[in-house]
C-alpha cells in the first residue's frame, strides 16, 4: 500500500468572512469566477457533476459549465449518456468547482431539468464546427471496439455535411441545474477552513458558517 500521509500543504491565502459574502449566492459565484478569470488557471468552468440511481449508486465526471444565472446553471450533452440517463431517473445532482489554485471549491445541489430544443440550437450554433461535428459522431457511453470507428464516422460526416451547416443532432441538448443549496469553501491554515452554505429563506437566502 502507497502511504500518502506525509503528502501535504499548509493553504494560505486570505480567508473569507460572513462580511465578505454577497447576500446573493448567484453574484458570490460570479464574484469568485470573476476573480479565476483574472488568473491564468485553465477550464475554470470545469466542474464535476455527480448523478446517482438506485441500481448504480453515485457516478462523477468532469464536464464544462456554459452559462449560469439566477436561472441556473447550464451544460450540454448527448441525451443518450449515461449522465443524461441518471438526470431521468433522479433528478438530483451535484456540481463542484474545485479551484485548487485558489484553493477555494463552490459545491452546489439541485434539480437538474432538460432545456428546450430552441435553447440547445441557440448554443450549438455558437460551437466550432469540428465540435458540432463531434457531436454527430459520438453515441456517448456506448461500447466501441476501437477509436477507427471514430474516425470514420467524422469522415462520413465531414461529406454528409461538407456543403451546409451542421444542425442540432436530436440526441443532443442541455440541462439546467436549478440550485437549492450553495457551499463556499476558502483553505485556510492548520486545516480551519472557511466554509458558508447558503439554503432558501424565503424570497432570499440563509447564510451559515459551518465547521471545517
Amino acid at each position: 500500500m502507497k502511504d500518502l500521509a506525509d503528502l501535504r500543504r499548509e493553504y494560505e491565502h486570505d480567508g473569507l468572512s460572513r462580511e465578505d459574502l454577497s447576500p446573493s449566492p448567484f453574484e458570490q459565484f460570479a464574484d469568485w469566477f470573476e476573480a479565476i478569470g483574472k488568473t491564468e488557471i485553465a477550464d475554470a468552468n470545469a466542474m464535476v457533476l455527480a448523478t446517482s440511481t438506485p441500481d448504480t449508486g453515485p457516478t462523477q465526471r468532469t464536464v464544462l459549465l456554459k452559462y449560469f444565472g439566477v436561472e441556473g446553471f447550464v451544460f450540454f450533452t448527448n441525451l443518450g449518456s449515461r449522465k443524461a440517463q441518471h438526470i431521468q431517473a433522479q433528478s438530483r445532482v451535484s456540481l463542484l468547482f474545485p479551484w485548487r489554485e485558489m484553493e477555494r471549491q463552490v459545491e452546489i445541489n439541485g434539480a437538474a431539468t432538460r432545456i428546450s430544443s430552441a435553447e440547445a440550437l441557440k448554443y450549438f450554433s455558437r460551437r466550432p464546427r469540428n465540435s458540432q461535428l463531434g457531436a454527430w459522431v459520438s453515441h456517448q457511453s456506448t461500447v466501441i471496439s476501437s477509436r477507427a470507428i471514430l474516425e470514420n464516422k467524422l469522415v462520413e460526416m465531414l461529406h454528409r455535411f461538407a456543403d451546409s451547416a451542421v444542425p442540432l443532432p436530436k440526441f443532443w441538448g442541455g440541462f439546467r441545474v436549478v440550485p437549492d443549496r450553495f457551499e463556499f469553501w476558502q483553505g485556510q491554515p492548520s486545516r480551519l477552513h472557511d466554509r458558508f452554505q447558503y439554503l432558501p429563506d424565503g424570497d432570499g437566502w440563509s447564510i451559515s458558517r459551518l465547521s471545517p
